[in-house]
């Protein structure tokens, strides 16, 4: 497997099915080796979440929207949240992915958790923002919150991601 670069996102990105799509800015966004994706929402959770070996008893809790206030900022206190953000991922079967937080949030003791983004995923995807700072955290909407690193497989794969969460947020 070899991680993409800067120029080779960009390329990917220009593709009539771009790679990751409702970029805010794309100069800002794409890093030398990842694509930084932005807030859009933030939930709280609201329930008991449950996973199985088949997913016949998966059951992902309830969250609630939490509000921006008029400058456009949330004050989330120590906790775990549901962050959606703005862009739509695109992974081609020849792509896949895995994310990480940007080293700002890990200096201000915040970090965003994900799952492997796999080959033939589309979405607006979700993540898990959990606020390890005893006193808070401060986030702005569209805030660059996560970098999303591409790697290029040895083979397409056969079949791609086509789970519960293909299409999700569009």
């Amino acid at each position: 497997m070899t991680m993409l670069s800067r120029d080779q996102l960009r390329e990917r990105i220009a593709w009539e099915t771009p790679l990751v799509e409702n970029m805010i800015d794309k100069d800002t966004q794409l890093q030398p080796n990842s694509v930084e994706l932005t807030l859009r929402t933030v939930e709280s959770l609201k329930g008991l979440g449950a996973v199985d070996f088949d997913n016949s008893q998966r059951q992902v809790p309830q969250s609630e929207n939490l509000e921006f206030d008029s400058g456009g900022w949330i004050l989330l206190a120590p906790g775990t949240y549901k962050v959606t953000f703005n862009e739509i991922v695109n992974i081609p079967l020849d792509l896949a992915a895995i994310a990480r937080p940007r080293s700002s949030l890990l200096r201000c003791g915040v970090t965003v958790e994900s799952a492997v983004w796999d080959s033939g995923y589309r979405g607006r995807s979700e993540s898990m923002l959990v606020v390890y700072n005893p006193y808070g955290f401060r986030v702005r909407k569209n805030a660059r919150l996560l970098q999303l690193v591409f790697y290029s497989l040895q083979s397409k794969v056969e079949q791609g991601y086509n789970g519960r969460y293909q299409h999700e947020n569009i």
